[in-house]
Parts: structure tokens; C-alpha cells; sequence
């Protein structure tokens, strides 16, 4: 893995269209060599959460649990969910086509080495702790992800 080549990568949605070509792009890159960081953010870190994490804190916090279920195979679509029948429709048709559902990317892009940093502040602000994910990864604040990008000649987000 070359030092030189850097991608910093910032998952805001936790939506599975958007969660897809997020994880395309981190394998992608780091098959071709690419250091790459995806530092998950308030609902990107759905891709990351076990579905059955349950939030600590108060009220507020399991409330958004309840409603916010996360985990890498329940993303919602960002259009056409329909109640859920949108993500049920695009995953056969991805089977369909060979095309490697979000768990096979989410486990190559583990693979391959691509670095997860889960934020701190949106875990904190929805009552999760670092035993709620489902990968390995780093915690970090603004200051880690800023570091990164830094040395990154390619800074997405999504």
C-alpha cells in the first residue's frame, strides 16, 4: 500500500444506495493501492452499527434507536423505499447481476484494509458506544478526520 496515495471519504447517509457507491468507491480505490479512511458520521454510521445495537442514555437517545435500526443490511433506499419493498426490489436485482450486496463490500473493504473511524460526537449524540459496531474501527472527532484529508489527494462525501 503506497503512503503517497490517500482517500478520505466522509459517510453521511446511512442510506443503502448512497452506502453502496461509498463502499464501491473505498474498494475501488483501495485495490488500486489507496490508503482509505471512511470516517461515518451521524446516519453514515448505520453501515457500521449492529442492527441490534440499542442506544444508551436517556429517552431520546432509545427513541432514535427504535427509529433509526441501522446495521449494514437494513438500509433504507433514499427514493422509492416504499416501505421497504424498494431495498427487498434493488437487492435481487443486484443478485441478480452478480453485483456484491453492501455485507460482501462492507467485508472486502475490510479486506483490503480500508480504515472505518466511527465519530464520536454523533455517537455520543445518539447514545452509541464503540461495542454497538459491527467492524472494527477507530472513535474520532473533526480533528482526526481534517488529519487525514489533509494527506488525501481524493476527499469525497457522501
Amino acid at each position: 500500500m503506497s503512503e503517497h496515495r490517500r482517500m478520505s471519504l466522509i459517510l453521511f447517509s446511512g442510506e443503502m444506495d448512497k452506502t453502496l457507491a461509498a463502499l464501491v468507491l473505498a474498494t475501488g480505490a483501495a485495490s488500486m493501492g489507496y490508503r482509505v479512511t471512511v470516517f461515518c458520521t451521524f446516519w453514515g454510521l448505520n453501515l457500521i452499527k449492529k442492527s441490534e445495537a440499542k442506544a444508551h442514555g436517556g429517552m431520546l437517545e432509545r427513541m432514535m434507536a427504535v427509529l433509526n435500526k441501522g446495521g449494514v443490511e437494513n438500509l433504507p433506499l433514499s427514493r422509492m423505499n416504499m416501505l421497504g419493498v424498494g431495498p427487498r426490489l434493488l437487492k435481487k436485482m443486484m443478485k441478480g447481476k452478480n453485483v456484491a450486496s453492501l455485507k460482501e463490500l462492507l467485508d472486502t473493504a475490510l479486506e483490503l484494509g480500508v480504515q472505518f473511524v466511527a465519530c464520536q460526537m454523533s455517537m455520543d449524540v445518539m447514545g452509541l458506544t464503540k461495542e454497538d459496531l459491527a467492524v472494527p474501527c477507530e472513535l474520532g472527532g473533526v480533528a482526526t478526520f481534517l488529519n487525514e484529508a489533509g494527506k488525501s489527494q481524493i476527499n469525497l462525501f457522501v
